[in-house]
C-alpha cells in the first residue's frame, strides 16, 4: 500500500505536463518526481500479471516500457532510445528477473538511480515489481564485486551511548515538531516525512538509549536482513509507532529520517553513498526543502553475539553530516568490473 494517499496525482500531473520520459525532473519535485514507494505502487498496479509469453526479447522490452509509460502518465515514444538511465525523467532502469541473479552490464551502480526489478514467473507473467536505489542494491551484495563501497570503523568508547550530533542539520531543524505534542501512533514508519511530525534528534536519542541490554535472536550472517529487521521492529516500538513496516527503502524509518545499522563487528558498510553527501535523498521536498543524505540521522547499535542471541551493548546517534567525525572512514575503494548481485530469497516479499 502506498504511504502517500495522493499517488495518482503524480500520474495526472505528468500527463498534463507534456513531459516525455527523456525530460529531466528535479529529484524531490513535489508534483512530478515520484518517490520510490509510490513508484512501486503504480508499477505493481499496472504491470502485475502482464503476459510476456512467446515474445522475443526486443518486443518484450518494448511492451514493458510502454506499459510503464502508461502507468506513469507519459506518452509512449514510437522508438525507445538507448539512454542511461532508460527513463531519464524518473531516473530509473528496468530489469526483468526469472532468477535471483541480477546482472548489470557495461556500467556501475549509480547510488541515487532507481532500479525497477520485475519478478517474472515460469509462465512469463510479471508477478511483482520492486523499486530500489543503487545504494540499496549495494547493501545486498555479499560477493565484493561492486565497483565502489564506502566503509568506516566503529570504535566503542567508555560510554555505552553517545549522541554525536546534539542537534539536527539546519534543513531538518526547520521541519521538526514539538515532541510533547507529537503522536507517532497514527504514522507509518515508511511514510513520507512531513513538517511538524519529525522528532528532534535529541528526543530520538532518549527514546532509543534504553535499548542497551536488549537481547534478540541471532539469525546468522546469512540472514542479516532478517536480523536487522528484528532490530528495526524494536526501534519502531521504542519510538512510539504502533505498527512495524519496512519497505527496503532508504532511510529505514522514512517518516523520522532515521537509518538503522546493527554492528557485531567494527567494520561499518556504507554502500555507495557517503553519509555526509549533499546529494538529494529520494523524498519529495518538504516546505520547499530537499532532504539530503547528510541530513539523515544514523542510529548505530553495536552488539555481541554467542551465535544464538545478540545483546546490544552500545548505541550511537549522529547526523550524516557528522558521521565521519566519530567513525573514521576506510581509505580506498573496492574495484571490480563484474556486477552480479544475488537477490535475497525474500527480496520481493
Amino acid at each position: 500500500m502506498s504511504s502517500n494517499p495522493y499517488t495518482q496525482d503524480y500520474v495526472t500531473n505528468i500527463s498534463r505536463s507534456g513531459l516525455t520520459i527523456y525530460d529531466s525532473i528535479e529529484i524531490g519535485n513535489p508534483e512530478l518526481w515520484i518517490p520510490a514507494p509510490e513508484l512501486q505502487v503504480l508499477l505493481n498496479a499496472r504491470l502485475r500479471d502482464l503476459n510476456l509469453s512467446g515474445l522475443p526479447l526486443r518486443s518484450r522490452s518494448k511492451i514493458v516500457k510502454a506499459a510503464i509509460c502508461d502507468a506513469l502518465g507519459y506518452p509512449t515514444p514510437k522508438i525507445f532510445k538507448k539512454t542511461q538511465p532508460q527513463f531519464i525523467g524518473q531516473m530509473f532502469d528496468t530489469y526483468a528477473q526469472k532468477s535471483n541473479n541480477l546482472q548489470i552490464w557495461n556500467e556501475e551502480l549509480a547510488p541515487t538511480r532507481r532500479y525497477v526489478i520485475m519478478r517474472v514467473s515460469a509462465d512469463d507473467r510479471i508477478v511483482k515489481v520492486k523499486v530500489v536505489t543503487g545504494d540499496a542494491l549495494a547493501k545486498l551484495d555479499r560477493t565484493g564485486t561492486l565497483t565502489q563501497k564506502y566503509q568506516a570503523r566503529l570504535i566503542c568508547g567508555n560510554a555505552d551511548s553517545e549522541l554525536i550530533s546534539p542537534r539536527d542539520t539546519d534543513v531538518v531543524s526547520a521541519l521538526i515538531g514539538d515532541p510533547q505534542r507529537m503522536d507517532l501512533t497514527t504514522l507509518q514508519p515508511t511514510s513520507q516525512p512531513t513538517a511538524g511530525r519529525i522528532l528532534p534528534i535529541s528526543d530520538v536519542f532518549e527514546h532509543l538509549r534504553p535499548m542497551i541490554g536488549v537481547v534478540f535472536a541471532d539469525r546468522g550472517h546469512d540472514q542479516e536482513r532478517r536480523r536487522g529487521g528484528d532490530l528495526h521492529r524494536i526501534v519502531c516500538k521504542q519510538l512510539g509507532f504502533t505498527n512495524y513496516a519496512d519497505d527496503g527503502q532508504f532511510p529505514d524509518i522514512r517518516s523520522q529520517l532515521l537509518e538503522i545499522k546493527l554492528q557485531t563487528s567494527p567494520t561499518i558498510d556504507l554502500g555507495l553513498v557517503r553519509p555526509d553527501s549533499t546529494e538529494p535523498v529520494d523524498i519529495s521536498k518538504i516546505n520547499e526543502l530537499q532532504i539530503r543524505h547528510c541530513d539523515v540521522r544514523y542510529a548505530l547499535f553495536y552488539g555481541t553475539t554467542d551465535g544464538h542471541t545478540v545483546t546490544l551493548t552500545h548505541f550511537f546517534l549522529t547526523t550524516g553530516k557528522r558521521f565521519f567525525y566519530r567513525f573514521p572512514q576506510f581509505q580506498g575503494k573496492v574495484l571490480n568490473k563484474k556486477l552480479q548481485i544475488p537477490l535475497p530469497r525474500d527480496f520481493f516479499d
